[in-house]
Parts: C-alpha cells; structure tokens; sequence
C-alpha cells in the first residue's frame, strides 16, 4: 500500500524558503482515497500510477492529496483476487478511510470481470483501463444510468491499435490475412469485432514462439499471404526471420504494429515491410520529454506508459474537482463484501462522468476522445486519441536501406488510413495471385506461346473478365495427369480435384463438369455454360470419287454384254441387208427414185447402232423388213438400257453420300463392327461406368428378390422371373468400351477415329462442345445423335473458399452483361479455324466434277482419235491410192460430154477429177490421144485437191 500525505503546512514552509510564496494560489488540499487494482505482470500499469501520484505530490497547486491502497491479482484467479480485494475494501471501510474511486489497470480476462462485478455490486465509482468494447464489459454491460454515470471505462491504446489493420484491408481490398500478436496485445475479444462485415478470409492467432516457421507455413497452406505482426520489435523481428524467403516475393504483404518508437530491423536479404507506430502528439511532446526526464515516466511503450498516466491523474482530478465544487454526496452509504447479498447494492447518485470529461490537465501523449454523441454509450467507446506513422521499409542485406512515409492513420473505431500516393501504398499490398490448374481442351483451353499467359481459349477470357471484376492476378499451368478429377475404388481423387484438395490450386479451370461427387470435396461456382451432353463423333463418310464414276454404274460383265451385242447386232444387220432380196444393194432400181439411198455394208451397219442409242438417232433405216426388225429390236434394247442407265446413275451418286451407318447411341449400342469408347477419366466415362453399375445393382436386387423361397407363386409370379425387365444396354456397352480401349487423350481419339472406315471403325464419345469445336474445325468428323446425360460447366474453388461468392457475383454480372454469348460468338461462331473448312451444309446436292469429270475425258479422247483418223486418212489417199491425173484436153469432146450416167456409176465418180477424164463403158481409160497432165503442165502450179 502507497500512502501519499501532502500537508499544507510543508508546502507554505517550502515555498516560502523558496521564496516563492507570492505566486501561489492558496487552495483547499482535498485528501483522496483510491483503491487501486491491477494484475500480475502490467509493470508498466504499476509505474505510470506511481509517476502519477509522485507528479501530484510535487505539484502542490493541483491541492490534491492523494492515498493509495493498491491491490494485484492474477489474470486467471478470479478467487484470490476477490479475497484480496474485499480484504482491502474492508479494511479501509474499518479505518473509516473509504476509497472514493477504484483505478482499475487489468487488462482483460477473469480479473478485470471480477473487478467490475464488485464494483457494480458494492456501487463504488470505478475508471478502469480494461481492454474491450461495450459487449465485452460483460459484467457492466447491462447496467443502469446511475452507474452509468461512475462506472467508466477507457479503451488503452494496445487495445486500439488493431483497428489499423481493419483500415489497411479496406483501403487495400485484402482479401485474405493472417494476424499474429505477442503478450502486449490482447486480441482475444478482437477475433468477431475486429474485420466485422468485410468479406475478408482471416486467421488471428498468437505468435507461437516455438515454432513460428511452422506457424507460418500453416497460415501459408490456408491460402494466406497478407500478414500482419502486432508485437515488440523483437517479436516482429524473430517472425519475419522465421519466413521464408520466397514469402516476401510479390505476392505476399508483410505488416509489422508495434506499440514502440524504434526503427523496424530484421537479418532478411531483399524485403519491403509496411512498418507502423505511433507519434505522441505535437503539443504533447514537450510535456512528454517532462515527464520522462523529471518524473522518470520511461517505461516502454511510452504511449501505454503515457495512458496510464493520464488515467490515472485525470481520475485524481476529477475526483478532487467533484470534492471541491461539492458535487460529491456527503452521505454515501458504502457496504462491504460480506453484507453484500445480491439485491442490496447502495443507490448511488454521482456523476463521475462529467467531471471526468471536463478536467482540462493537459495529457502527456495524445488528448481522449470521450463518446458524446447521443446513443453512444461513453463505455466501449471512449479511448486516447493518437496517430500512427505509416512507413515502408525497404531491408537489404539484414539492414534498412530505405524508409519511405506512405502515410498515416488517426486511432478510431473504424477510421480509415491516410494515404499520400495510393500507388505506392498498392505497391505494398500482396499481389493476389491465384493457382489455376487446368486440362487443355480446344476452344476452352488452347495453348499459345504468344499469348501472355501461355494460354487462350473461351475459359481463358472468361477468367480474364472476372479477374478485371474481383481484381486479381493467377498463374495458369496443366494438371499432369491431365484428368478434371474421378474417384477410384479406394475414394481417392485425381486431376483438377486433387490439387484442390491438397491446396495446391486455388481455381480449376476448364470444361469441368458439375458432378454430386465432386461437390462432396470442392466447390463449384455458378455454372458460366449451359447444359452440355455427351455426344457422338465418327468420321464422316466420305463419298469415293472417280472421273469414271458414270461407268461403275454397271458392272463389267453388263458392259462386256452391250459391247458384245453392239458387234453381234450389226453383224447380223449386215448379213440381212446382203442377203435379202429387198434390201438396196440388191435391188438398186427400185429405190432409185428415193431421197436416201443407204448401203449397209459393215461400216455403216457399226455406225447406225451406235448412234441408234444417242438421241441424235441412227439415221436412214434399211429397205429390207428383215434389217427393220432387227433395228426395231436394237432399238427396245437401247431404249431400257439408256433408262436404266440414267435411272441408276442418279440413284447411285444420292445412296453413296446418304450412307451412315449409326444415328443414334441405340444403334451404336446394337451393332458390333464398330468400335467406341469415351475419353478415359473423364465425365463422360464415369457415366457409362454408373449406368453399368446402376443396372447390375438392380440385376442382383431382382435377382434375390426372384430366388427368395418366401415368396408365394403368385407374388413370384409378379416378379416376371423368365423375363428380366431392366435393359443392360449399359452393361453391354461399358463391357465393349473396355474391350475397345480407352483413349488417354482427346488427340488420341481423333486419330483412332480418323483411322477408321465408315463400315468397321471407331466413334468417340465425348463433351458435345468439344465434339462441335472438332467438327467445326476439321471436315472429316461429324456429329451423330442427340445429346444425353446433360450437365453444366463451372469453376471449381476449394471447398469453403471464399472465391466462390466472389466469382459468383462477377459471373452473373456478366450474364447481365451478355457477355458469356460474345465469348461463345468469338469461340463458336467466328473462330478462324473453321473458315478453312468447308461446312456439310454448304455442299451442294448436284453431280461433282470428281464424278462426271470423265464424260469430259471421253470427249476429248474422241475429238483426239478423230483427229488421229484425219492424219491417217490424209495419209492413206495421198501415198497409197491417189491414181495418175491425165490431160484430156486433146480428146474429142464427143467423147467426153457422150458418157452416158451408167457408165459414170460402173467405172468410177466422174467428178472426181473434174471432168477430165473419160472412161469407157468397161472401166478402162481410153489413151487414145492422151497425155499425163504432168507432162502437158509441167513447171505449172495447178495442184490436186487432196
């Protein structure tokens, strides 16, 4: 116990050795008893009272006495200190030297409740300078406005620097945070209050000495990588040390709150730490150089030192002034611990309050801000105002090369930060940088050297457009397995889901599927794509194209038939015009008046049945009813070849185009030739395994229920036991998907099915985006039936991650915005890689040139040999059968213009040569005074006309 007399009559006799009589006021001295309480280890507490009471005493113009009966207790024995206490209360009341006013120093915990609870119970006006806001003065919480008024409470500066990092994570958008204190900060009460109604993922814990590389490793492994450390320097020191090195790269943020005024130092190679601290108040420093130097009020932190200084002098004070001014009741009733049975508290009326609010004492480091706005309650409320420095660090080679001052921030219950130049304070803030694991998979996820991430695709703008919303930064990289993620028998999981299981990713990205099971492990965000299927694609079937399409139409032997009936027709029409009486060539006289006069001899018969069959037709038919009828039936036959030709001809090009020999997953499931399966470990493999195991599930369940020896004939009668009711299409197909082999990747797939034929071959089951993408990209696939199983794609996040509100929000936002249908526009629709492909719908329904290209050829071989038979035929009447050319001019003329028609016909055309020979009626030439023409015209230039 402390016990401060200060008499007047010393203080006259000083002064007036002094010779300082004449400038003191002569003032009532006001004798006051506290009763202060504080606990074990707030050393700190104990001296600024002790400053305080010594600054009273040598301050004889306050005329203030001041008597303490001091009173510690443990944080944790809420029974010895309340034996203590009442012992001390009692004790006092016995020396009837009741304490006016208890001065409460404990922190937080039992102690200080058990303060407040005797202070409420026995109604003994207390100020007390315990950590916590009204909801954590559990024992004064309900109180009414009588104690309101003696009842007070004054947040310490330890308990209000935390707020800074509330003010910090608002400016910055932190997202999430890890904070560590030491011993000189209780943040017990802070872990609701402190980031209350922010959407931000945080971690408050104690520094563990121990093992603080663990520590933080673990807040690490929580996706954290903004930390704030709230200690001594020392304790900040030893935490950044205990680091690793890696987590002081960009995206991370480092933190460092400290109630003391030395410079921020720590053995790191390359770190920029954001450093806080508070300044005493420009007025108050002087007075705080005083106080240190004269009164020895050196205790560190000296702004804690400082607070308990002020509190307790402001306490004196405003105790002192109600005593002078009268305003302290004369009768007060006080009552002890052991009277005191829970209904029987004194009615006290005194308004300590006011007067405490209204000492005008100047204070050592910063001024009070004392709640006076109406419904505000002054307790949880009331605090020293101060302000912190906001520097960044810059620490190289274990020393501080660089201090920079960013800003700063006034102490306040959700006050906000200060900033100077808001890019430099960015610069400071943990880049958010999430992992994103992916599977590539055209359009979604294509790689691309050029492109900044290494990627491009749909999904690629889509997370670029929620990073612009939720503002933040990712690294991309491929799942080695390449798999989304499926369970195996041992519920182990693969792919995209393992790494977010082991928070190894933080996004997975991709055409991933949402799936029940998946949702046990992760979470998935609103899907960004409608209900996608699975589908089936197969090569597309190609129609064989050949210049000499027209001739398969008929088989060889056909052709082999015509040809041979062609020759075997005219032959005989030959033989009928040579030997039948009435045909021309043997009977000349009775068709000597008809306009066509035909010869049918083998030349001619050939050429008639050819161009029988054009319909251009055969010309002159011959004399002879034999040669007609033979004509006649040449003609039937080329009429039904010609028609047939034709009929098939078209028929043949439209069946071979129409040829597909699967339509639908049934028809997959009934034929045998052709192979499929899905992609192994994806989706759409997993559903064909359930659906196989679904319907063998159900097999046995019938199965039992149809051997259960229990059952009546009639109830087993109704079980259809000859007649299993449940299809195994399933079982069936799952079985040949295995037999098949399923591919690992989607490349391997398309190349098994590029690999087939239309008849025996391989389809893929699959994504129907990804299928489409394919078809839409490569013109030898098609898409078959109709989709089935449909599900929708998301974004999948750690289970309880808060990106999945996060991404939630910036999604439909973008639906919103329509901005999903551009990307599937630019990805479906406008690709570039689709304009090099020709589209199935743009091919037309008529006759390729690939096919009828040889009817063409045919022409031009005819129009070649034509010309061939020209030069030969040039040839042939020139150098083998052009007779001698005679001069007739000497011969009578007589003998010329007498030839009679017959003998022209019997011996030769007698224009062939113009008139200029005469022949006899024998076919002999007459040389009777003839000469060659050469020999009468030689050196001439007359030339023969062939």
């Amino acid at each position: 116990m402390i016990v401060v007399k200060v008499k007047i009559r010393e203080i006259f006799i000083l002064l007036i050795l002094s010779g300082l009589l004449d400038q003191v006021d002569l003032q009532t001295t006001q004798n006051i008893n506290v009763l202060y309480i504080n606990e074990v280890g707030n050393d700190i507490a104990a001296k600024a009272v002790d400053v305080a009471v010594n600054y009273v005493k040598k301050n004889p113009n306050l005329g203030l006495s001041v008597e303490v009966m001091a009173v510690e207790g443990n944080r944790s024995d809420s029974k010895g200190l309340l034996e203590s206490l009442c012992s001390m209360y009692s004790r006092a009341l016995v020396m009837n030297q009741p304490p006016h006013v208890i001065l409460d120093t404990t922190i937080t915990g039992i102690a200080s409740e058990t303060v407040k609870s005797v202070s409420s119970a026995l109604g003994i006006p207390t100020v007390s300078g315990s950590f916590g806001q009204e909801g954590d003065l559990r024992q004064w919480r309900d109180i009414n406005d009588k104690k309101k008024a003696y009842l007070l409470q004054v947040m310490p500066p330890a308990d209000l620097i935390p707020e800074v990092i509330r003010g910090i994570i608002i400016n910055q958008n932190i997202t999430s945070a890890a904070i560590l204190y030491d011993t000189y900060f209780v943040m017990d009460h802070k872990y609701k209050a402190l980031l209350q109604n922010i959407p931000t993922r945080h971690v408050i814990t104690a520094i563990n000495v121990e093992q603080r590389a663990e520590q933080i490793e673990k807040l690490r492994n929580l996706d954290i990588n903004n930390f704030f450390v709230l200690g001594t320097l020392s304790s900040i020191k030893s935490v950044l040390e205990s680091a690793k090195k890696e987590y002081f790269e960009r995206n991370f943020a480092w933190h460092a709150i400290t109630q003391q005024r030395g410079d921020l130092t720590a053995n790191l190679d390359n770190a920029t730490v954001m450093y806080m601290r508070p300044v005493p108040d420009s007025k108050a420093k002087d007075r705080l150089g005083v106080m240190k130097t004269t009164y020895n009020l050196k205790q560190e932190p000296e702004i804690t030192s400082a607070y308990y200084f002020d509190l307790a002098l402001r306490t004196f004070l405003a105790v002192r002034e109600m005593l002078q001014v009268g305003a302290w009741p004369m009768d007060i009733k006080y009552l002890n611990c052991d009277n005191y049975d829970g209904t029987n508290t004194p009615d006290h009326t005194i308004d300590l309050k006011s007067y405490f609010i209204g000492v005008s004492e100047p204070t050592t480091y910063g001024t009070f801000e004392f709640a006076s706005r109406p419904g505000v309650p002054f307790n949880g409320y009331s605090y020293m105002k101060f302000d912190m420095d906001i520097n960044a660090v810059s620490i190289r080679g274990g020393a501080s090369v660089n201090t920079k001052n960013m800003g700063y921030w006034t102490a306040g219950l959700d006050a906000t930060i200060s900033i100077k130049n808001q890019e430099d304070m960015r610069n400071l803030t943990a880049d958010v940088i999430y992992r994103i694991y992916t599977v590539v998979q055209p359009p979604f996820i294509i790689r691309d050297k050029e492109s900044p991430k290494g990627y491009k695709g749909y999904c690629i703008d889509l997370i670029d457009e929620i990073a612009n919303i939720v503002k933040f930064d990712y690294v991309i990289q491929e799942v080695e397995d390449g798999k989304f993620g499926n369970m195996d028998e041992k519920g182990e999981w693969n792919g995209i889901v393992r790494k977010l299981i082991d928070k190894q990713a933080d996004i997975g990205l991709g055409s991933m599927s949402v799936m029940a099971e998946r949702e046990t492990v992760i979470d998935f965000t609103v899907p960004y794509y409608d209900l996608v299927g699975i589908t089936i694609m197969m090569q597309l079937p190609s129609t064989p194209s050949s210049l000499f399409k027209f001739l398969t139409v008929l088989e060889t032997n056909v052709w082999l038939c015509i040809l041979a009936a062609y020759f075997f027709t005219s032959f005989l029409m030959w033989v009928f015009d040579r030997w039948s009486p009435y045909s021309y060539q043997n009977n000349r006289e009775k068709y000597k008046d008809d306009d066509e006069k035909r010869e049918f001899n083998i030349k001619e018969c050939l050429w008639f049945c050819m161009t029988s069959l054009t319909p251009q037709g055969g010309g002159e038919a011959p004399k002879n009813l034999s040669g007609r009828l033979v004509a006649a039936t040449w003609w039937l036959f080329g009429f039904i070849i010609i028609a047939s030709y034709t009929a098939n001809l078209a028929a043949f090009l439209t069946v071979s185009r129409l040829d597909t020999p699967v339509e639908s997953l049934d028809d997959l499931a009934k034929q045998y030739k052709i192979l499929y399966a899905p992609l192994n470990g994806s989706s759409a493999m997993t559903y064909f395994q359930r659906m196989a195991d679904i319907e063998g599930k159900f097999y046995e369940i019938w199965k039992d229920m149809s051997l259960n020896d229990s059952l009546t004939p009639v109830e087993r009668s109704k079980l259809a036991v000859w007649d299993y009711p449940v299809s195994d299409k399933y079982t069936k197909m799952w079985q040949a998907m295995q037999e098949a082999g399923l591919p690992n990747s989607l490349e391997e797939a398309v190349g098994r099915v590029r690999n087939s034929t239309t008849a025996t071959g391989f389809a893929f089951l699959g994504d129907a985006t990804d299928i489409r993408y394919l078809v839409l990209t490569n013109c030898d696939l098609q898409i078959v039936g109709e989709e089935f199983s449909r599900k929708p794609y998301a974004i999948a996040v750690q289970q309880g991650s808060p990106l999945k509100d996060q991404f939630n929000n910036a999604i439909l936002m973008l639906l919103n915005k329509r901005q999903l249908e551009k990307l599937k526009e630019k990805w479906w629709k406008n690709d570039d890689v689709q304009s090099t492909c020709e589209k199935p719908e743009d091919q037309s329904d008529g006759i390729s040139i690939q096919n009828i290209g040889g009817v063409f050829i045919v022409i031009f071989v005819g129009i070649g040999m034509a010309c061939v038979t020209l030069i030969f035929e040039y040839w042939w009447y020139k150098y083998r059968k052009n007779p001698k050319i005679i001069d007739v001019s000497e011969a009578p003329m007589t003998q010329v213009t007498g030839l009679k028609h017959h003998d022209n016909m019997a011996g030769g055309k007698f224009g062939d040569m113009g008139g200029l020979i005469k022949f006899d009626g024998k076919g002999t030439t007459n040389n009777t005074n003839l000469r060659t023409r050469n020999q009468q015209f030689a050196g001439s230039t007359f030339k023969a006309r062939f």
